[in-house]
């Protein structure tokens, strides 16, 4: 439903039903959703995101005891410590089940302020204002909710569905343009495993308007983020599908050797660059074992490349990235799980891939095959 004011509103079912707004100056939402019962909440985020939070605390110091967490930029904010302290501060101010979290970054902050929020008294609500396109089509929809630790990423976390989630397009203003880029890694993904309509405007768009005013980009983000309601509605904790459908999992494509190369790369690379060169990897791996036509598969590298996302890597050896993916979440055992597609907009999983194949697919990765 549209708003007079210009909102959409996508609502999530579920047991703990919630809506996703998509507008601009959403902040004065905030009370709404919280409620009068709420006294004291806590502001997850980074340090250098002053200016974007003033609103929010204009928003909430007038009816509220308003808590700052401050977290370090990026993946840094997803370890055991940052987590610990930030229970620390909730322990000190009196936190109870009655109170609440309000989120305000990117995908890492909502990471990992909603694990707080998750395990703070066993669950206290939280309310996600994203601030990157990253953010808004993936982290903040869905309760998936983790930290990292030396063996890998978001091995550590718990399903925790926020009260609300307020997509702020205004916010991305201010992004850097490649951070606009990185988040449409998870946009073009959504348009490979379930709306073919992404791609097509990807391709009709010239790449140099997508900026945060943009109409398209707009419909974009709706449609991403619908993708991932529809899928999250289906499978909130990842059980699987019916009739074979990789169920939440779906969401996963390309991630598989996403989270690996991000590993390699110490968590310096963007989470939407890594996930247009999982895609890329993962199409070629569905190309030579028989999912994937030529045509699909050579349709993954244009169109991500050309919104300016990368392509091809060859920064870490093919051994260290199989060790990274065999602990991947996606394994079951000691066999490798791959969500492939049988054609655009129908997913699968590939069980058990020869390592040959691994090994040729990420040769075209690297671009010596």
């Amino acid at each position: 439903m549209n708003h007079p004011a210009g909102d959409t509103t996508l609502h999530v079912g579920g047991a703990s039903p919630y809506d996703v707004v998509v507008g601009h100056d959403l902040a004065g939402r905030l009370p709404g959703i919280l409620g009068s019962g709420t006294q004291r909440v806590a502001v997850i985020c980074p340090d250098d995101l002053e200016a974007v939070v003033a609103p929010v605390l204009a928003a909430l110091e007038p009816s509220y005891d308003v808590l700052v967490l401050r977290l370090p930029e990026g993946e840094g904010a997803k370890t055991a410590a940052v987590a610990a302290a930030c229970w620390d501060e909730l322990g000190a101010a009196g936190f109870t089940r009655s109170d609440a979290v309000v989120t305000v970054g990117g995908g890492a902050t909502t990471d990992l302020g909603g694990f707080v929020a998750a395990t703070w008294l066993r669950g206290v609500r939280v309310v996600h204002v994203p601030t990157t396109l990253l953010g808004m089509v993936d982290a903040a929809v869905g309760g998936k909710t983790g930290i990292n630790t030396g063996a890998g990423k978001n091995l550590v976390g718990s399903f925790h569905e926020p009260a609300g989630v307020l997509c702020d397009l205004a916010l991305l203003e201010t992004l850097p343009r490649a951070e606009l880029v990185a988040g449409l890694g998870e946009v073009v993904k959504c348009g490979f495993i379930a709306d073919r309509r992404i791609l097509e405007l990807v391709e009709e768009t010239d790449p140099d308007t997508l900026v945060a005013g943009s109409p398209v980009l707009r419909e974009l983000v709706e449609r991403a983020v619908r993708v991932k309601v529809d899928v999250v509605v289906g499978d909130l904790k990842e059980t699987g599908g019916a009739d074979g459908h990789p169920g939440r999992e779906v969401l996963n494509y390309g991630h598989t050797m996403a989270h690996a190369i991000e590993r390699a790369e110490a968590y310096s690379m963007r989470h939407g660059d890594a996930v247009a060169l999982g895609c890329v990897y993962v199409a070629e791996l569905a190309r030579r074992t028989g999912h994937l036509s030529d045509a699909e598969a050579d349709r993954h590298r244009s169109t991500l490349a050309r919104v300016g996302l990368p392509t091809s890597y060859d920064g870490a050896s093919f051994e260290d990235l199989l060790a990274a993916m065999r602990v991947d979440k996606k394994s079951r055992g000691s066999q490798l799980r791959f969500v492939v597609l049988d054609g655009l907009g129908r997913p699968t999983v590939l069980a058990g891939p020869d390592e040959a194949d691994l090994r040729a697919a990420y040769d075209v990765l690297r671009g010596v095959a």
